[in-house]
């Protein structure tokens, strides 16, 4: 009987899981651990991975000779060794699109949240204080600029909801051609122009070696001083040291962010001190609907493959017809 291997997942019960296994004829076995040599020590005689954090270095596939597969609960694989998984052939999947709208529902709510000062004008209710204007300059979006850095499918949805709120939506993605529209009408920009001109920074471009800290501090000085910094994509896009400095000198009028460097957060790191910040953790991809279909939709791509059936979002689907 194939055997698929739980590592190192990210929901507190994996009934649903093992449900969808026992249903296929599937067995399951649970390692929690992250790292690759714990990965490798306990799954020897397993057909498939599903994972949420797990790291998945080369060693992994080396180490594993029986796997096909590696089903990841999220849009990224930053941690799964591609080119490995490749020529070992094993299968690497993944889930796009399955949190396109509530991660853009968390994006605007951290703009707007940051521009109306909600979650400093609710402290102060909490505290005894009835006064609004201790909270001021409170903002609005019709009249503002939001731009979208990163036009992906969540960076579109981001840009739909942005416009239909009254912003004027720009962009920035190293697709789009500057000077030139997209589809929808936004206006395509050079990174710096974006900069200089948004209300609103909204991040949603993958983390490469090219977009590692792509918001640094030189870039966070173009800004203007009433701008808003939201990051819903990956921590490390975004110089979080030099985004809390330039928070802390009064250089921008807020940060909305559901990601950082590290995760769990350093819990001493200065943007936990830093002034109007709105910050989440990790959350914007999950609503229960989404994290429904995430579960199904990654569990099926492993039991697909353990199967001999061929998956509905492969990233290297070349190894299934070896």
């Amino acid at each position: 009987m194939p055997t698929i291997a739980l590592v190192n997942m990210d929901f507190e019960s994996l009934d649903f899981e093992r449900a969808m296994a026992a249903e296929a004829g599937v067995d399951v076995i649970v390692s929690p651990e992250r790292d690759a040599a714990s990965t490798i020590a306990h799954c020897q005689d397993v057909d498939g991975i599903v994972t949420s954090y797990g790291d998945f270095p080369s060693c992994v596939f080396q180490e594993l000779p029986r796997l096909k597969v590696v089903s990841r609960t999220g849009v990224g694989y930053d941690t799964i060794d591609l080119a490995a998984a490749t020529e070992h052939g094993v299968a690497v999947c993944t889930a796009p699109g399955y949190a396109n709208e509530v991660v853009s529902d968390h994006a605007i709510t951290l703009a707007m949240t940051s521009l109306r000062r909600l979650n400093e004008l609710d402290a102060s209710i909490k505290a005894g204080i009835w006064d609004f204007a201790r909270q001021r300059p409170l903002g609005q979006a019709f009249g503002r600029v939001f731009g979208v850095v990163g036009m992906g499918d969540i960076g579109r949805a981001t840009a739909r909801k942005a416009a239909g709120l009254g912003f004027q939506v720009i962009c920035w993605s190293r697709s789009l051609v500057p000077g030139r529209r997209t589809p929808e009408g936004y206006e395509c920009c050079e990174l710096e122009d974006l900069l200089r001109r948004a209300d609103v920074v909204s991040i949603h471009t993958a983390l490469t070696p090219q977009t590692h800290h792509l918001l640094d501090d030189r870039r966070l000085r173009l800004m203007k001083p009433t701008a808003v910094v939201v990051n819903t994509a990956r921590g490390a896009v975004v110089d979080t040291l030099a985004l809390a400095r330039a928070l802390e000198e009064g250089r921008l009028w807020g940060a909305g962010l559901d990601v950082f460097e590290g995760e769990p957060v350093d819990f001493d790191h200065p943007i936990l001190k830093a002034p109007h910040t709105v910050l989440s953790a990790h959350a914007a991809y999950w609503s229960e609907e989404s994290g429904e279909e995430l579960r199904t939709r990654t569990m099926r791509s492993a039991l697909d493959v353990v199967l001999g059936r061929v998956p509905s979002d492969c990233l290297n689907p070349q190894v299934l017809t070896r």
